[in-house]
């Protein structure tokens, strides 16, 4: 008999400094059976130990806003599939992932996710649950689909309030919503005002004003800030919890904040682009600007400076990627051929899942902004308990799955695209310094990325059926 057979346990992660979102010990790491079965010291043999001394050992990061695959208009395709997606994320430092299913018109909600678990089906390399985007609300599908898929453990969903095709009036909000309500759903806002935006689209064509920085312009932050606060009154009318997504400034902040101040279960999302980038990135040289084309846009220093705010304040419950990866060079993605005449047909949205992580530590952890418990309950902890996962995933804890990152704090890095792993042709991000950077990443005991190598399987990744969400 083997040693390891004799071994309590699969994997011993020792000499690590945990953090949680609660707490921070030093302590090693039992797993046996992809879960974590002890913390303590001297725990004995296993059949794999893994030094992790002088470096932070993390929940592993999930990632709930991240488009994968996704149908995005004609002629343009998504740069990433179930495959260089998850591959990306567990680079990361990410063991979940939570893309959208997007329920184009016409089409049942059975039908979209059927073709979206084939799309995924043997590909992943983490962990992932899907939400569910409603485009078309029927009656068959308020009254049927999505009762009988929240029961399934579909326990998310998405409304949007702009886009061709995507945005809804105010009623189908408020019937999606008092769905959402019976079946203790949550539910997720775009929060932007389709008129307004077509509105100043036409102005700014009719002027000649068609380069990808008015782009910015034609979304500003008043037509955010009233799709925030009538996405807020709307949830307050039918009482159901409502998370608006990607919050890029202090006007829907404060719409947001307002609303937590009334007692009303309204949560608050941000993400990298509206700490790092500013709407001045998109005034590259001919379309450069169009690799910083996403809704909403960067804005200015003060919002950047709102957004941080809204972290430390707990305002923002969490901290998404909103990856959402198209090509630049590609007439399949940011130079589809309407883009090369107008900002209108740039498809929206950057890659960003395998550099969320690093930004916020680097930003956030180093520079003091938040402590490295509010990172984790940011990245890992509050997704996991807004979106039915905890504490099965979030945090490390006796009985958790072992979903674990290993952080070394003190590398310097600059962002390359070239050292990165999605399908695109580039990153918003590059050249951005970074102190910090997962080197292990562990999905339910196993090692998917070490010190930079692939080390998991391609289909190791597990879909995830969700509880309500702790705030529903």
């Amino acid at each position: 008999m083997g040693d390891s057979e004799l071994a309590e346990f699969d994997t011993i992660i020792r000499g690590g400094r945990i953090s949680t979102a609660a707490d921070t010990f030093h302590c090693d790491i039992g797993i046996r059976d992809g879960r974590i079965a002890a913390l303590g010291e001297n725990l004995g043999d296993a059949a794999e130990i893994i030094d992790a001394q002088g470096r932070l050992v993390l929940p592993g990061g999930i990632d709930s806003h991240v488009h994968i695959s996704q149908p995005s208009g004609e002629g343009i395709v998504m740069a990433d599939d179930f495959e260089s997606a998850t591959r990306s994320a567990a680079f990361g430092g990410n063991t979940t992932i939570l893309p959208f299913c997007l329920q184009e018109k016409g089409q049942s909600l059975r039908e979209a996710l059927k073709d979206y678990h084939a799309q995924a089906e043997g590909k992943c390399y983490v962990d992932l649950s899907f939400h569910l985007i409603i485009s078309d609300p029927t009656e068959q599908v308020l009254g049927q689909e999505l009762p009988a898929l929240v029961a399934d453990g579909y326990t998310s969903f998405k409304v949007f309030m702009t886009y061709e095709g995507l945005a809804l009036s105010d009623l189908e909000m408020l019937n999606v919503m008092d769905v959402a309500r019976e079946t203790r759903a949550l539910v997720m806002v775009h929060a932007e005002n389709y008129d307004v935006i077509r509105f100043l689209t036409d102005r700014l064509e009719a002027a000649g004003k068609t380069a990808p920085r008015y782009h910015a312009t034609s979304r500003p932050i008043v037509a955010e800030r009233e799709a925030a606060h009538r996405a807020i009154s709307l949830a307050e009318i039918t009482d159901v919890p409502v998370m608006i997504v990607h919050v890029s400034n202090r006007e829907s902040m404060e719409e947001i904040r307002r609303a937590q101040q009334k007692g009303l279960r309204v949560f608050g999302e941000t993400c990298p682009q509206y700490l790092v980038l500013t709407e001045d990135d998109l005034e590259g040289l001919n379309m450069e600007g169009a690799k910083y084309v996403c809704s909403p846009p960067p804005r200015d220093r003060a919002s950047q400076d709102a957004c941080w705010e809204g972290l430390q304040q707990n305002i923002f419950s969490v901290f998404s990627s909103d990856h959402c990866p198209f090509r630049y060079d590609d007439p399949e993605g940011k130079l589809v051929e309407r883009g090369r005449t107008s900002f209108r047909w740039v498809p929206n949205g950057i890659p960003g899942v395998e550099t969320r992580l690093p930004i916020l530590f680097s930003e956030g952890v180093v520079k003091g902004r938040i402590d490295i418990n509010r990172f984790v309950a940011l990245t890992s902890t509050n997704h996991a308990k807004m979106y039915g996962l905890y504490p099965r995933k979030g945090t490390i804890a006796v009985g958790s799955d072992a979903d674990v990152t290993i952080w070394d704090p003190a590398i310097t890095r600059k962002v390359a695209h070239s050292d990165l792993h999605d399908g695109s042709d580039y990153t918003p991000y590059e050249g951005i310094e970074v102190t910090g950077w997962p080197v292990l990443t562990m999905v339910r005991g196993k090692v998917v990325t070490r010190d930079g190598r692939l080390e998991g399987a391609m289909g190791y990744g597990n879909y995830l059926s969700r509880e309500h969400s702790a705030f529903a």
